[in-house]
């Protein structure tokens, strides 16, 4: 019943949550941040290790028997985005903000933590805590990885805030389900390759903006005509430059984008077919193009046991209706799909939408906001996890 004593944190999960909303950083190197994390985990006289790969920080907590081991993930960078929330504790780093709930993540696991440590002789086995960088760039679970987090973890378990499945789904519902429940994401790269000339004279060059338009155009039919209507899958172009001059035509365009799916053979194909049709297109009006896919993260497929088991845990403490069951993957990523590669285990969500307190937001926004609320509820279910796995 320790989850209990989550509720008399609550005030201080907010004043932490608070105090990370203000600093926010990017990609691997959050030393803002981190120092937060190791003031608070140095209070609690938690032991902990860090990586110097880049910020991430994995605290362990030794249970008085032997026993299985747990490992418990939060995230904790920022987004490159100008907040426009008016909060008393905006960001203070111009361009960038906390607009996808990462510093309440790292926050309730800091809650969780504060409430386990000293119950720590009554358990069995052992708790990691990872405090991860990049999950924003899908890279940041692989360090954890390559400096040892996973070896011999018996279960992991994340949460994410917000309204990342559905905005109907009430306020304070965890939803935890089996299966597949978010897609793969990774990022391909297109430079276009033309030959510039005067606007006035198109026949003596090669127009690298025209190309670009069919590939655009072409890239579209992948999903109509090449996937099976049955088997998700996302492009999507959300970059393109090209041009300095309205009367010249320029000799490169550039485009980026991303892909989704659900399933890995889906995700194999998006990329093969993006590199075959742009290249084919460029080739056919003069031009060429150079293809890069970045990898980012494969599909979030949570364990069925491990799901019905936080299910079970997370039922315990807040009753059947506050717990939701209903399939509803979303083409939104997570690196935490490495994770559950590596161990069995789920990934669950927190709702904080609530629209009298403005915080109904879609993620990425410049006025992205939770319910604060909520925040001992996202500590309490890691707690009541830990407690059921491990007693």
């Amino acid at each position: 019943m320790w989850w209990k004593e989550c509720k008399d944190l609550q005030e201080e999960i907010v004043a932490m949550r608070r105090e990370l909303h203000k600093i926010p950083e990017l990609g691997f190197n959050l030393p803002k941040t981190r120092e937060f994390v190791v003031k608070k985990l140095d209070e609690i006289g938690i032991p902990y290790t860090l990586s110097e790969k880049d910020s991430s920080v994995i605290a362990t907590m030794k249970c008085g028997k032997p026993g299985k081991v747990l490992a418990l993930r939060a995230d904790m960078d920022a987004l490159p985005i100008t907040e426009d929330t008016g909060l008393s504790f905006s960001s203070t780093h111009p361009g960038c903000m906390h607009a996808c709930g990462h510093d309440t993540h790292a926050a309730m696991l800091l809650g969780a933590i504060k409430v386990l440590y000293p119950h720590r002789e009554e358990l069995s086995g052992e708790i990691r805590f990872f405090f991860q960088t990049a999950e924003e760039l899908a890279k940041g679970s692989a360090i954890v990885i390559e400096n040892g987090g996973m070896e011999g973890v018996d279960a992991v378990f994340g949460i994410h805030i917000g309204s990342i499945l559905d905005k109907t789904i009430p306020c304070g519902t965890i939803a935890c389900i089996p299966g597949p429940i978010m897609a793969s994401y990774d990022r391909f790269v297109l430079d276009v390759k033309g030959v510039g000339c005067h606007a006035s004279t198109p026949e003596k060059g090669v127009d690298p903006i025209n190309i670009a338009s069919h590939i655009v155009l072409a890239l579209q039919t992948i999903n109509a005509r090449e996937i099976a209507a049955t088997d998700a899958g996302v492009i999507t172009m959300g970059m393109i430059r090209g041009g300095e001059q309205y009367n010249a035509i320029p000799s490169t365009v550039h485009i980026e984008g991303t892909t989704r799916a659900l399933k890995e053979d889906i995700r194999q194909k998006l990329a093969k077919r993006i590199g075959e049709i742009a290249k084919t297109t460029a080739e056919a009006f003069g031009g060429s193009v150079d293809y890069t896919m970045d990898w980012g993260a494969p599909p979030v497929i949570n364990d069925k046991d491990m799901a019905l088991f936080a299910q079970d845990a997370i039922r315990d403490i807040f009753g059947e209706h506050m717990v939701t069951y209903r399939e509803s993957p979303n083409m939104g990523g997570e690196d935490f799909a490495l994770y559950l590669q590596k161990a069995p285990g789920a990934f669950m969500f927190l709702s904080s939408t609530n629209p009298a307190k403005k915080t109904d937001y879609p993620h990425h926004n410049p006025k992205f906001d939770v319910d604060e609320d909520v925040f001992w509820m996202g500590s309490a279910s890691f707690v009541a996890i830990a407690e059921k796995f491990l007693k």
